[in-house]
């Protein structure tokens, strides 16, 4: 059996940025962490059926800038921004000397965005749709929105049987090994009557380059080229006794 690797912290600092972006020492880094994740932990339950595809932290001093990546912007902000007004106070409330900037930011095509296809197939097993057939569909969806690859996978208990197994299916290219390949990964779970299933989704959306090698080679062609000095040479020209030779 093969290891298994997290897609995404294997391709961190190559096509990957960190969604957690701070500085700490020893002594502040374990309580940051907590606080990072009980942060997620707390936007997640409130508003999980907006379709959270990632929130970003970043941290300057006591300064906490939160941005949440979502399907359903409308629903985060709420009727005059009820909602985002309403969290960010319980968010200063539990961490009391911070000054929080909560940000909503829409994402343009969910059928892109992994987190979200596997939310979207939990969901479909949620209110008893067939695995196969939802399996299927997320991936067709996920071709037509211009993905170059895609696959999705369940396991656990399916249809209520006492055997847990792993049904899935792929479509295009999905290289796992190949580090400069943009791939995103979404895991969900499923809530049933007989269990909890996990959903996985892989989305790959194409080769990327790093951006320095990119600008370096535009640097070099825009640079002017130097005229190489023109060499004279003598041709030492034929007299008469040359010629008679």
């Amino acid at each position: 059996m093969g290891n298994k690797i997290h897609p995404v912290g294997f391709r961190l600092g190559i096509t990957r940025d960190w969604e957690s972006r701070w500085y700490a020492g020893k002594k502040d880094y374990k309580e940051l962490l907590e606080e990072d994740r009980k942060i997620r932990e707390y936007l997640e339950g409130e508003v999980y059926h907006a379709g959270i595809a990632r929130i970003d932290i970043e941290r300057a001093a006591d300064n906490v800038s939160i941005t949440m990546h979502v399907a359903k912007p409308g629903v985060v902000i709420g009727r005059g921004g009820e909602t985002i007004k309403r969290m960010r106070a319980d968010l200063e409330r539990m961490f009391p000397g911070r000054t929080l900037a909560l940000n909503v930011q829409e994402v343009p095509n969910p059928n892109l965005s992994a987190p979200l296809v596997a939310q979207r197939v939990a969901e479909q097993i949620e209110r008893r749709f067939a695995v196969r057939r939802a399996i299927k569909q997320a991936v067709q969806r996920v071709r037509e929105a211009g993905a170059q690859g895609a696959k999705v996978v369940v396991s656990g208990r399916i249809g209520g049987a006492e055997q847990a197994r792993t049904e899935w299916a792929a479509d295009g290219r999905v290289p796992l090994h190949t580090l400069r390949a943009n791939i995103d990964y979404g895991f969900a779970l499923a809530q049933t009557t007989y269990g909890v299933l996990g959903v996985k989704a892989y989305v790959f959306l194409g080769e990327k380059i790093g951006e320095r090698p990119a600008a370096k080679a535009r640097a070099r062609e825009e640079r002017p080229r130097r005229r190489r000095p023109t060499v004279r040479r003598r041709v030492k020209k034929e007299g008469p006794s040359d010629a008679h030779a």
